[in-house]
């Protein structure tokens, strides 16, 4: 693609095309144009470019020495000769992102992390993944509270692992478990037995602490699952305006949602190979890395190929929903799922206690259970592991629990 889509006018294209990142413009402007930037915004980044090549033509630099520094250089440059800064920052990290696909400059260099940490984290996630076969997520949540727990023991201080006690594990938690959740709080506990588990099996502490660790109180089955009533689930899905594109995708993601109960990381991990259209189903990317099918309901179906045919903007990832704002790219995290169903809510004026994802998962597991559906048959839709997971779908079981209940004492015979 040339710039003369953006430029009709000679003169100005004569202008960006000088300096030694004049080969680059027009792949630049391809790139812009495929993540989906309007032509404004691609005029006004094309020009910064421009601009940053005759930056380099006067200072005798050549594409090749384009790096971060020289790009805070210039942006440093042009800050202080009163240009407004915009974008500007954003649109140099994607030109620099180009070249290094394109192999014209070297690699970005590695972070370094200099903190006393760095190298016990790195040796303990590469032990999770490697050796545990856990997943990224799990280091995600691990990592983290591993990080915290060090810097507060050792501080800026040596860090001697051989001088951590039972007593400095129990302050950690007491001073974090009560700022949290319940669920948190036993997360903090798994990730720090099974950090000293690791440091005593690797040798860095006589001592295994994490049998010192005491559990927390959170007792399974103790709480009623948050759920929407049919009738609220369907108010919740005609609430989007599938007159626009934003409507139509968030109508096929609260489908997916309500009708299969996906988690938000498993709809956020979906592309277009996981749809199976001639058989009608689909692939779930579940936890644990587990690849599970499920059978595509005509409605889901024909609400995402609508969607997809029509709605989802042209680009080149393989994400099933992508943003619809520049750059086009899939969600990086299940937050922007649960966004999806806190607006739904919104829009449809409900105000329950839980308004994450998991919300409709709830929804349609006690859904199933009034229709007659059993726990085992509950569990294989929402591909639970164990049975147990199930079981706290039979506490909203009303009419079940009222033929185990027995008469009160003195009550009316």
């Amino acid at each position: 693609m040339s710039i003369e889509n953006f430029f009709p006018d000679l003169a100005i294209r004569q202008r960006l095309y000088s300096g030694p990142l004049a080969v680059h413009i027009d792949a630049f402007a391809e790139r812009l144009t495929t993540r989906g930037y309007a032509a404004s915004t691609a005029r006004e980044r094309l020009r910064l470019i421009a601009n940053l090549s005759r930056w380099l033509d006067r200072h005798k630099l050549s594409a090749g020495s384009l790096n971060e520094p020289c790009i805070c250089q210039f942006l440093d440059d042009r800050s202080r000769r009163g240009y407004a800064a915009r974008d500007n920052a954003s649109t140099c990290r994607i030109f620099l992102a180009y070249l290094r696909e394109v192999d014209c400059i070297p690699a970005a260099p590695a972070v370094i992390d200099d903190s006393p940490f760095y190298s016990i984290e790195h040796d303990y996630a590469k032990y999770l993944s490697q050796q545990r076969g856990l997943a990224p997520a799990t280091l995600i949540n691990y990592l983290p509270i591993v990080r915290r727990f060090l810097t507060e023991r050792f501080g800026a201080g040596p860090v001697k692992l051989n001088a951590l006690c039972a007593q400095d594990v129990h302050q950690f938690i007491l001073r974090h478990a009560h700022k949290v959740s319940p669920g948190h709080a036993k997360l903090i506990v798994t990730a720090l037995r099974s950090l000293l588990r690791y440091l005593h099996q690797r040798g860095d502490m006589a001592m295994d602490l994490a049998s010192a660790i005491p559990g927390i109180a959170n007792w399974r089955l103790t709480h009623l699952p948050k759920a929407l009533t049919a009738e609220q689930v369907e108010s919740l899905l005609v609430c989007c305006d599938q007159s626009t594109a934003t409507g139509q995708r968030d109508h096929a993601i609260l489908l997916l949602l309500a009708r299969l109960g996906l988690r938000a990381g498993e709809v956020v991990a979906m592309t277009l190979d996981d749809i199976q259209w001639e058989t009608g189903l689909l692939t779930v990317r579940g936890k644990g890395l587990r690849h599970e099918t499920l059978p595509l309901p005509q409605d889901v179906g024909e609400a995402l190929a609508h969607y997809l045919r029509y709605r989802r903007p042209q680009c080149t990832t393989r994400c099933v929903f992508i943003r619809l704002r520049a750059p086009h790219q899939g969600f990086t995290t299940s937050a922007a799922i649960c966004n999806v169903v806190r607006r739904a809510l919104a829009r449809a004026g409900l105000n329950p206690a839980c308004k994450g994802a998991h919300l409709l998962r709830h929804s349609l597991a006690t859904r199933m259970l009034s229709n007659g559906a059993s726990l085992a048959e509950i569990g294989d839709i929402l591909r639970h592991r164990q049975p147990q997971t199930t079981q706290i779908y039979a506490k909203v079981d009303v009419k079940a629990l009222r033929t185990l209940a027995q008469p009160w004492p003195g009550g009316v015979a």
